[in-house]
């Protein structure tokens, strides 16, 4: 993965807008991040395979800390705290937000096919 480029993810967005997309959504501050810290509470969300359909997406942020929405007729998905993405399997879009030592703490994937297990 390597550090997110607003034009460019924003352009990749636009191409998924008023298709039937698949959506992986994931945030965690799980067991692997809390380790050390019997203080904190474990959260998180996890959405696999999802299918929506999106007319509005816009990538903000600064600091190289974005956020993503996607508008749906009903209402809005949106994950924050994006830091880097990719390109996987030619056609899939992959965002995820890494915290200051590397761990994972969000997951925005978009596909046109399904996701793997």
């Amino acid at each position: 993965m390597k550090p997110i480029e607003m034009e460019k993810v924003q352009e990749l967005l636009n191409g998924f807008k008023n298709k039937q997309v698949y959506l992986h959504l994931e945030t965690t501050n799980g067991a692997y991040a809390n380790h050390n810290n019997k203080n904190a509470y474990t959260v998180g969300a996890y959405i696999r395979n999802t299918s929506v359909l999106f007319t509005q997406a816009k990538i903000i942020g600064m600091e190289n800390v974005y956020r993503v929405g996607l508008k749906m007729e009903k209402g809005w998905i949106y994950a924050e705290g994006l830091t880097d993405w990719t390109i996987h399997e030619g056609s899939k879009l992959l965002l995820a937000g890494h915290d200051r030592e590397g761990r994972l703490m969000v997951s925005l994937q978009i596909s046109e096919t399904p996701f793997d297990y």
